[in-house]
């Protein structure tokens, strides 16, 4: 009877796994002696990040309340003096030719959650006449809001795009006269000591929990006509939003953002 035999590739496959084996137990046995493997020296006890309560359905224990209902108190209208708004049922509503209003502070880096409503009746609205309003970050950058359920209009102007820019990812609007939600997450855009522009702004935005603005960088200020662009400016306010329709507004907080 012939002896077995045994194939070379076999052969060399089980040296190599020899030598693999070999090596992985000398790694394990070099690390086991090896002072600097020890897992404390790659535990980090400082900083301590600070503690945020967070209580179901209201703000974080760090926010800034910018409207819980009860009144205007933080904005002011865009023209001067005090918001024009109509404020009821816990929510505030845009009172059509009264203008857009703005927060009475200045904003940089931000976590923003705002809830909104398009108007229920929609007979004779269609494309951007339906439900339009907009989240102007730093005054200048407009995250549209829209109501763009069952409503086609130019894709880089539906509800959570970047008007004129950005697309949202999905559309995740629900029918009209119900609540939504944007949490937003807004990085500031920065100038040199000269003006220049030295990183632009980004965004992330969740529209009812779907992720729609992945980092989306900004290519300039909100502009209806012709491109967008940069001019220095520093924080600033909030805007909302006064494009003729009765789009309500609830439960804005903002959390300010430490830069890295």
């Amino acid at each position: 009877m012939r002896a077995a035999s045994f194939h070379p590739c076999r052969r060399a496959a089980a040296v190599r796994a020899g030598v693999l084996a070999g090596g992985v137990l000398a790694a394990a046995v070099a690390l086991a002696h090896d002072p600097s493997a020890d897992p404390e020296k790659t535990e980090a006890w400082t900083p301590v990040p600070p503690v945020v309560a967070t209580p179901v359905g209201a703000a974080p224990s760090d926010a800034v309340v910018l409207f819980d209902g009860s009144g205007l108190a933080a904005w002011e209208s865009e023209r001067g003096g005090d918001a024009p708004w109509k404020v009821a049922d816990g929510a505030m509503t845009v009172v059509p030719g009264t203008g857009g209003i703005r927060t009475r502070r200045d904003f940089c880096d931000i976590q923003l959650h705002i809830e909104w409503r398009t108007p229920a009746g929609t007979r004779g609205f269609d494309g951007q006449d339906r439900g339009n309003s907009g989240i102007f970050l730093q005054e200048r950058y407009e995250l549209q809001v829209l109501d763009s359920y069952d409503n086609p209009t130019y894709a880089n102007g539906q509800a959570a795009s970047i008007y004129k820019q950005a697309i949202p990812l999905v559309n995740a609007s629900r029918p009209p006269g119900e609540w939504q939600a944007y949490d937003i997450i807004w990085k500031a855009p920065r100038f040199s000591d000269g003006g220049g522009l030295l990183a632009p702004a980004r965004i992330t935005v969740l529209h009812n929990g779907v992720l729609v603005q992945d980092d989306t960088v900004i290519a300039g200020t909100t502009e209806y006509r012709g491109a967008p662009s940069y001019a220095p400016h520093g924080c600033a306010p909030i805007y909302l939003q006064d494009h003729g329709s009765e789009v309500s507004f609830r439960n804005i907080w903002v959390r300010e953002l430490q830069a890295r």
